[in-house]
């Protein structure tokens, strides 16, 4: 999802393989509730501020890895400018699996601090993570810095669990050499112009093989998740009632219509045989980077790696091309997710664990720093607007979408990312053709989620 979900670095995994796990750590959450521990002192007041003569040492869990590990281990350092008594242990490639068994175990990091927001609900109502709340409340803190679509995607009924750690939004990435080779001038702005532009870019070698993909459509695939489709489309996930409602609506129909039409362009065998030769998503060896992918979806972390990995690269981003009749209504919008960051249920000094907390989510200077080195989004109207942040013309179309009020986050469930999972699932047999009625098909993936959220509801 991440954002999904979300970078990085050579040590992110792709967003398919945490999709293939939701399962086990969902069964896991549903123990994670009973740890020992808790957020509060015994009168359920928030617990206070280290004092600054005692000696700790706090335990952060991050999946970060390589160089933007060290860039967010400077950023915690910072809380020693308050605390020098507080040290730091910075433990990356931590993933969602790991943090969780340490939950249930009893014996979680300080501090989590997860790329995705896929398992925020689950988290949330087992009391996985702590209510932050009251230390909001305590510590008179005007929530709304927090732009409201960052907001939306850090708590799940009315509690907030997390905190925001920057935020991504997945925009557009086009190879301006390739579009000028091609007669064009800037990225297409509607699914009409994407299939058009992706005809024009696609290059086929002499055997009929694909040798230079216009668009690939795979999914999931790199950042071509349901997820971060779906806002180009105004898909949503769950009716009034909170049920799957994807089978009555026009919007996904229209989405994997469209996902189908470019599949059939290219071929499905062909397009498997060029996807097995490209390299990982956060390599060097990158498709897009490489040359082999004209235009593709991705975060506003990208340029990062192009900037250290394919220099030479000339390249350009745009908002996400959206369906022709949602035009005025989509266009510059996007899908958008983000790091989070929380104190696991269970931790010793949860008073100390919300001081770092504090200093990564709300400090401007740490989320300015974060930003400039990661390049992701800051998430304080602060942070967006200082005047440190260091921005790229290309960077400058991720911040414009974050304030266009048409971003989309996934809805926050207690079944966590399977409804996620269960579509990017129908989505790899669609595009095979082993969904021959796309209605039809729809109509089980709701069962198959409505199923699992009715458990849940029902304690299971």
């Amino acid at each position: 999802m991440r954002s999904m979900t979300r970078v990085r670095g050579s040590g992110r995994p792709r967003r398919a393989l945490i999709l293939a796990s939701v399962a086990a750590s969902a069964a896991m959450l549903t123990a994670c509730g009973g740890a020992g521990g808790g957020g509060a002192t015994k009168d359920g007041a928030p617990a206070p501020a280290p004092n600054k003569d005692d000696k700790l040492t706090l335990t952060v869990y991050s999946k970060f890895t390589s160089r933007e590990f060290d860039i967010v281990t400077k950023g915690l350092n910072n809380l020693k400018a308050k605390f020098p008594n507080i040290e730091i242990k910075h433990e990356g490639n931590q993933d969602d699996d790991k943090l969780t068994s340490s939950i249930r175990g009893g014996n979680p990091p300080d501090v989590a601090i997860s790329f995705f927001t896929d398992n925020l609900g689950a988290w949330c109502s087992t009391g996985s993570f702590i209510d932050l709340k009251p230390y909001i409340e305590r510590d008179k803190i005007d929530i709304n810095t927090i732009p409201d679509a960052v907001r939306s995607y850090t708590e799940f009924g009315g509690k907030r669990c997390a905190m925001p750690m920057l935020a991504d939004v997945y925009g557009f990435y086009v190879n301006t050499d390739m579009l000028k080779a091609a007669g064009l001038s800037e990225a297409p702005k509607t699914t009409t112009e994407l299939f058009e532009y992706t005809k024009k870019l696609t290059q086929f070698n002499a055997d009929g093989s694909i040798k230079v993909a216009g668009f690939l459509p795979n999914m999931p695939f790199y950042e071509n998740q349901a997820q971060i489709w779906a806002p180009n489309f105004g898909a949503t996930w769950l009716d009034k009632d909170g049920k799957s409602n994807l089978a009555a609506s026009p919007e996904w129909k229209e989405m994997f219509n469209f996902q189908k039409k470019l599949i059939d362009f290219y071929g499905h065998d062909k397009l498997e045989q060029f996807k097995a030769g490209l390299g990982d998503e956060y390599s060097a060896d990158n498709a897009f980077q490489k040359g082999k992918i004209a235009m593709t979806y991705d975060g506003e972390y990208r340029e990062a790696f192009i900037r250290d990995q394919a220099p030479d690269l000339k390249f350009d981003t745009a908002p996400p091309p959206v369906l022709d009749s949602k035009k005025e209504q989509r266009y510059g919008g996007a899908f958008t997710t983000g790091t989070i960051i929380a104190i696991p249920k269970g931790v010793k000094n949860p008073g100390a664990s919300w001081e770092l907390v504090k200093q990564m989510s709300l400090d401007t200077q740490t989320l300015v720093d974060l930003s400039n080195g990661l390049k992701n989004l800051p998430s304080t109207n602060e942070s967006l607007h200082d005047p440190g942040l260091k921005v790229t013309p290309q960077f400058q179309k991720f911040l414009d979408m974050f304030s266009s009020g048409k971003l989309l986050p996934n809805p926050s469930t207690n079944i966590g990312d399977a409804h996620l999972k269960a579509v990017n699932d129908f989505a790899e047999r669609w595009q095979a053709g082993n969904e021959p009625n796309l209605e039809e098909g729809l109509k089980k993936v709701d069962a198959q989620i409505n199923d699992e959220l009715a458990q849940k509801r029902g304690g299971g």
